[in-house]
């Protein structure tokens, strides 16, 4: 059945190719509208200078010039868009509104809301694959249940995939665009002042060219990405989560690049190492879809009786873990990264987190909820699988008594502080290797402070603390 009109929703996938919904859209529909909605129910919460708004806001814009450039346009609305889509369907007079899946409780219920709404005036809402290779319950156990462990799910991936190599195949925007509907006269995309925010500095390009930028300049350093992305101060990673968070690339072309490097012997020991970090998202995304709870409470329900520290005390500690001033180099360089970018290395994020919450003996869902609101690349999936990991309580989480010691992480990751001098200036005349432990150093600077806590006292609350878990870990 060919629909007359029909309306895109832009949600996490702001590009221009290789995007499911538009394409389905596209190929069973003779006029195709293209809509984004700032949503006021996420937006109201946000800070009035939030980057993760101005990326939005810079990807926007490129999305536009390119629908344009196809014929189409990017129509923008700043409401709730549980009701801005519904009454954009009717003053388009559209028989559907296609979009591409999300798999976050609040986005589901979102969706549902909006099925139903469309549904009431005689229209349809079509939801496809687009942000991840497999979804929901295309991998399950050989029993039929959710995979909890990594391993075994990675396996299960990788053998569908070889399976069903379609599964990478793209979804083709441009040999049918001339079925695009261009914008109403006069239409324009809004300022940010417009939708009530200030300009915020982002440290990448936005839209679909910053991230074909990134991922070019990533291809040479892949085959080395197992070893260099362990170092804060070496440009290891890619730098492309925040572009996957937003859909300004396909997934489908990075496995497919990822897999023709491999399959070629271009990869090197790196390749495939990323390509599991790929994995590790998805494993996270099923993880969430199966398991709402995971946002409110531990995955593993022995978990929730461990006792955190709380009141005053606990509340310095927490500030003075956020604000970069826990008396630990490392772990204040990565917290002070975070503050001044939005970004935290991956390795940094494991050491900050476990200092948080088997040093200071913090609720892990303390530092998930500071990391999501300064995050650029803030996804809830993985942020909260992340957390977990840290606090033992997830899926294939690390044991209890594995502590990261900050010192031997700092010692071991940035052996001579390029890292940590970026960060905290006020170190630099330290030698490489009493900048590890200023409090040790023969000349101890004045203006840094000295340990909140003592690592070796700590881990010996933390192994107490855990000791309520009756649990194997």
């Amino acid at each position: 059945m060919t629909l007359n009109k029909s309306l895109v929703w832009f949600r996490r996938d702001l590009r221009a190719f290789d995007h499911a919904a538009l394409h389905h859209a596209l190929t069973s529909s003779n006029s195709v509208y293209c809509a984004f909605i700032y949503d006021k129910d996420i937006l109201d919460s946000l800070p009035r200078a939030d980057r993760r708004v101005q990326f939005i806001h810079d990807s926007l814009a490129e999305l536009d010039a390119e629908l344009r450039a196809l014929g189409g346009a990017l129509l923008v609305r700043h409401a709730s868009a549980h009701d801005a889509i519904p009454a954009l369907a009717a003053e388009l007079g559209v028989d559907a509104v296609f979009v591409n899946g999300d798999y976050e409780p609040q986005a589901i219920s979102r969706d549902e809301a909006v099925a139903q709404a469309l549904e009431a005036d005689g229209r349809s809402l079509f939801s496809f694959k687009d942000q991840v290779i497999f979804e929901k319950s295309e991998l399950l156990t050989l029993q039929g249940n959710t995979f909890s462990v990594f391993t075994p799910y990675k396996n299960a991936w990788l053998k569908r995939l070889a399976a069903e190599p379609q599964a990478l195949a793209a979804w083709e925007i441009e040999p049918h665009a001339a079925r695009l509907a261009p914008a109403p006269a006069g239409h324009r995309l809004p300022t940010l002042a417009e939708i009530g925010f200030e300009p915020a500095s982002v440290p990448l390009a936005a839209g679909m060219s910053g991230a074909a930028a990134l991922f070019e300049d990533f291809l040479p350093r892949a085959s080395a990405y197992d070893e260099a992305r362990n170092y804060p101060a070496v440009k290891g990673p890619s730098y492309l989560s925040v572009h996957l968070r937003f859909g300004t690339l396909s997934i489908r072309h990075l496995v497919r690049t990822m897999q023709a490097l491999i399959g070629n012997g271009g990869g090197g020991a790196g390749a495939p190492v990323w390509l599991s970090e790929l994995i590790w998202r998805e494993f996270y995304a099923q993880i969430l879809f199966h398991h709402p709870h995971v946002t409110e409470r531990a995955f593993k329900p022995a978990y929730d009786a461990i006792e955190w520290e709380s009141g005053p005390e606990a509340e310095e500690l927490f500030a003075a873990w956020c604000e970069g001033r826990t008396g630990y180099p490392l772990v204040d360089a990565a917290m002070l990264q975070l503050n001044q970018t939005g970004y935290m290395h991956n390795r940094l994020r494991m050491v900050a987190a476990c200092f948080l919450i088997k040093d200071l003996g913090i609720d892990w869902r303390w530092g998930e909820h500071y990391f999501a609101l300064l995050l650029n690349d803030f996804d809830l999936a993985s942020n909260n699988g992340g957390w977990q990991w840290a606090s033992s309580s997830g899926c294939d989480a690390q044991p209890y008594f594995r502590i990261f010691n900050p010192i031997t992480q700092s010692e071991k990751f940035d052996a001579k502080g390029k890292f940590i001098r970026k960060y905290l200036p006020q170190l630099a005349k330290l030698s490489d290797k009493e900048i590890h432990a200023p409090w040790l150093a023969a000349s101890k600077p004045a203006n840094y402070p000295p340990p909140i806590v003592m690592h070796d006292e700590a881990r010996k609350k933390t192994l107490e603390r855990y000791s309520v878990v009756k649990v194997p870990s």
